[in-house]
């Protein structure tokens, strides 16, 4: 097992060297050079096992054995003892052909944990073994940040810096970062959007020569190892499901705005998992679902919704399926990638549009009708959900099918967002571990939008 960028102008690399350089230093992303592929038998075998089984064999497939079993067993073991479910994603049933996977057991609530609770320990893990330096550098949209700190603080040898959208996170989501009072960690608010701290985390990734002086690694989705991580639950909901309902059709419902989550999804079907289809499920910010819909992939005007996570114009991901759509053509995409950096635009045939739509339907889903989702779940079915789920319900309830069971997948804790609940008379109490953090002392450092004030702080941060 080899990884390979999908521009086609880094040599192909094993699996720790890949966990390592996170974004290819050509400016693409990392996929396997081949996707194993599942046969029946494998199937049956695997539907039975614990999460924690299933991790470990999921990743015994891509890591190349570079990773001895036992280690690797551990790894998984470790990532996954703080969850507060034995399960670690809980499948739940709602009614005859509605479920939720809820992927926020861990310890920030929100399902980022699922993968940068995995790549905090591989990184440890790394470090130890190969005597390697692991400075981190991320950007959050919400929860990847305080996952990502939870994943490594304390954890020697390892520092971390993660870039946020000033005044455009949950308070919730702000705490969890801010008041982690550790030297190793460096949180900074950027006057700009998550698109704005994206870019950043690119072009600096982009500087080779600065990203390999500073030793800097990749923790947001760009790197393959949270895709694999998020492959997992996909698989896992999908053995529960036809365990209860032989059978029957399963689809699942995703919200997303990087694009990670769906395409861990759309990796576990091509690998072998029937799963029927994907609803791809957005806010109002909908590059995604007007590519869907049209065949353009453009940013639009930049929309601040109840769902702050996906409040994201450029999907870092997309590069990942543009890869694997149009046959794996690393010339191909790395055009398609020039076209975009030189006109803000990719534009698709009609029979590339077909495929797009065959592979996924799409749903924009408003502000209002986020909230009236959260109001209905709670009315008709006593369940809570958080405004990121209310969109993944809401194009269920818009796309889904009676000939189908579909998986709603809760990305967060519906109480890292009670502002948003509180619109609608839900009121709830905060977790004791939440609760905790309004107490807390507070550091936050606002910067200016721009790359250089960025890299200037990271090398007094890393002197």
């Amino acid at each position: 097992m080899r990884y390979i960028s999908t521009r086609g102008k880094v040599a192909p690399m094993g699996f720790i060297d890949a966990v390592l350089m996170g974004m290819a230093d050509d400016g693409g992303l990392l996929v396997p050079e081949q996707i194993p592929s599942l046969s029946a038998e494998d199937l049956r075998r695997w539907a039975g096992l614990s999460y924690r089984d299933l991790a470990v064999e999921i990743f015994w497939l891509y890591a190349n054995q570079e990773i001895s079993r036992k280690d690797l067993t551990e790894l998984v073991d470790d990532s996954y003892r703080r969850f507060r479910d034995e399960q670690v994603t809980p499948l739940g049933r709602l009614d005859e052909n509605r479920y939720v996977a809820e992927l926020f057991h861990g310890p920030t609530f929100a399902f980022k944990d699922i993968a940068l609770q995995f790549l905090g320990n591989l990184y440890a893990y790394v470090a130890h073994r190969t005597n390697s330096v692991i400075n981190i550098l991320g950007a959050t949209s919400g929860d990847t940040g305080a996952s990502a700190v939870e994943g490594v603080r304390g954890k020697p040898g390892i520092r971390i810096c993660i870039l946020y959208p000033h005044q455009k996170v949950s308070r919730v989501q702000e705490l969890q970062m801010t008041t982690v009072n550790d030297s190793h960690v460096l949180n900074l608010a950027v006057q700009g959007t998550f698109d704005d701290c994206q870019r950043i985390i690119k072009e600096i990734f982009a500087e080779v020569e600065f990203k390999r002086r500073y030793h800097l690694r990749a923790v947001n989705s760009i790197n393959m190892a949270r895709i694999l991580a998020q492959t997992v639950y996909y698989f896992y909901a999908y053995f529960r499901l036809v365990e209860a309902e032989p059978g029957k059709k399963v689809s699942f419902s995703v919200p997303t705005g990087n694009f990670g989550n769906l395409f861990a999804g759309y990796l576990a079907k091509k690998m072998g998992l029937p799963i029927h289809r994907f609803i791809l499920a957005t806010n109002e910010n909908n590059i995604l679902e007007r590519y869907v819909r049209e065949g353009v992939y453009q940013p639009s005007e930049f929309h601040r919704t109840y769902s702050p996570s996906m409040d994201i114009q450029i999907a870092s991901n997309f590069e990942r399926y543009l890869y694997y759509l149009y046959g794996e053509n690393p010339e191909t995409v790395d055009s398609i990638m020039a076209e975009f950096r030189a006109h803000g635009r990719i534009v698709s045939s009609p029979s590339t549009v077909q495929q797009v739509q065959t592979d996924f339907s799409a749903y924009s889903v408003g502000n209002e009708e986020c909230l009236e989702t959260i109001a209905a779940y709670h009315q008709h079915y006593g369940y809570v959900v958080d405004p990121h789920t209310a969109c993944a319900a809401a194009a269920a309830e818009k796309l889904g099918s009676e000939r189908e069971a579909t998986v709603i997948l809760a990305t967060a804790h519906p109480a890292k967002f009670n502002e948003a609940l509180a619109l609608r008379g839900i009121l709830q109490g905060y977790p004791k571990e939440i609760e905790q953090l309004f107490d807390l002392p507070e550091t936050k450092t606002v910067v200016e939008c721009r790359t250089e004030v960025i890299q200037d702080r990271l090398v007094h941060f890393l002197a």
